[in-house]
């Protein structure tokens, strides 16, 4: 994560917006109120849809299992 200050984003601000779209770079702003942090929109709605999926009861879980287990044991599913 790359700290900048406020007013350096305002100088720069089409470069930062870039790097975070181009390289998914997470960029925190420093303010004299607070901070505040810059990144993608792919990168926020991937974060939001995590959050999402684990407020699931049992997602997580169902997910670990899925990962772990072996191809050769899994169902062959029926798609209409």
């Amino acid at each position: 994560m790359t700290n900048i200050n406020i007013t350096a984003v305002r100088a720069e601000l089409f470069k930062i917006a870039s790097s975070c779209i181009k390289y998914n770079d997470v960029i925190n702003i420093s303010t004299k109120e607070g901070n505040v942090i810059m990144m993608s929109e792919d990168d926020y709605r991937s974060i939001m849809e995590s959050l999402y999926l684990a407020g699931i009861p049992g997602m997580y879980e169902s997910i670990v299992e899925g990962v772990n287990t072996p191809i050769a044991k899994t169902k062959k599913l029926k798609w209409k």
